[in-house]
């Protein structure tokens, strides 16, 4: 199949939309995982609760050891290359052009809970876009003669 009968354009926009949720969820695992997620991560919300008494009672586990930030960032590392996966197959596979830019289109959404700002905001939008232009694709007609 030759690259004209290939959805190029969902395939490159999705693509980039993948590296920058991949980029985004890694920034805030790492970020998140030393305590500048949030108030409520890593170092900074160990200190928080301590500082104003929350005491270690049980449900303050998860929020003094370990970072909010990098559980949701590292969710987005897997959301990012979910849609790169899905890329990837879209454009090795143009016939199943809906299911992979369904996948597409829910790991970008689901991008939103697990990276920063769903792959700043650019990620999210590149795609959504990608994976709306998977689904409506329509392979070029061929002329038998």
């Amino acid at each position: 199949m030759s690259d004209a009968e290939k959805p190029t354009t969902a395939f490159i926009l999705s693509l980039i939309g993948g590296l920058f949720i991949l980029l985004g969820g890694g920034m805030m695992s790492m970020l998140g995982s030393y305590g500048f997620g949030g108030m409520m991560n890593g170092y900074w919300g160990y200190r928080m609760m301590d500082g104003y008494g929350w005491g270690y009672g049980p449900g303050f586990g998860m929020m003094r050891g370990y970072g909010y930030g990098g559980m949701f960032g590292l969710a987005g590392v897997l959301f990012g290359v979910a849609v790169i996966v899905g890329s990837l197959m879209l454009y090795n596979n143009p016939g199943q052009h809906s299911k992979w830019g369904l996948v597409i289109l829910i790991f970008s959404v689901l991008s939103i809970f697990g990276s920063a700002m769903a792959g700043f905001g650019i990620g999210l939008i590149l795609g959504l876009i990608g994976g709306i232009l998977a689904l409506t694709w329509k392979p070029p007609a061929t002329d038998k003669e």
